[in-house]
């Protein structure tokens, strides 16, 4: 029988071969139940438009992937909205704040842990944010005309006095709570 050749990049489990160990899921657990419970805090933060809510949820799911790796955030994002889609059926609004949340934590925390360090995380947020701003616009573009009165045409003329500036502001809120707090709270769920 041949060995195997399978490394675990996972210092946080406490299992062979990368599978979690019950700590970890239990961690994760956690992670999603105060997400779930944050995407109902909804805070206008753009005066411009009210109508546009924050919720810092992602903030979590950011500081989870950063803990525990990107798979771990995309679990931490996806969970809380789809059970919210069972509490509030709005399900082209969650698929985008998926989406917006996904494309800011998977990617920034690829690259954190590849570069390692403060320079990791700085260059890690600014991919993840570049990524995410283009994902909201992009799913704007094609997802509000889906589900709302406003047509395409409309939605490309609220880029720049609306939805740019509106993302881009939620995405530094959750970048700089997350450099803020992340390490000591990895510190706190890796022990």
């Amino acid at each position: 029988m041949a060995a195997s050749t399978h490394v675990s990049n996972d210092n946080h489990s406490t299992t062979s071969g990368g599978a979690w160990s019950t700590r970890r899921i239990a961690t994760t657990a956690l992670f999603c139940a105060l997400a779930f419970v944050l995407t109902f805090v909804e805070i206008p933060i753009f005066p411009p438009a009210p109508w546009l809510m924050y919720d810092p949820s992602g903030i979590v799911a950011f500081v989870a992937a950063l803990a525990f790796g990107p798979s771990t955030g995309a679990i931490v994002v996806i969970l809380p909205w789809v059970l919210k889609t069972l509490f509030s059926f709005n399900v082209w609004g969650h698929l985008m704040a998926i989406v917006a949340g996904v494309a800011l934590c998977v990617p920034a925390a690829i690259i954190a842990r590849r570069v390692g360090g403060t320079r990791g995380l700085i260059a890690g947020m600014v991919v993840g944010a570049v990524i995410a701003l283009a994902a909201c616009i992009g799913g704007n573009i094609v997802v509000t005309p889906l589900y709302t009165a406003v047509s395409t045409a409309d939605v490309i003329a609220m880029i720049v006095p609306i939805l740019l500036p509106f993302n881009a502001l939620k995405i530094v809120i959750n970048c700089v709570v997350t450099a803020l707090i992340q390490k000591p709270i990895s510190q706190i769920v890796s022990r």
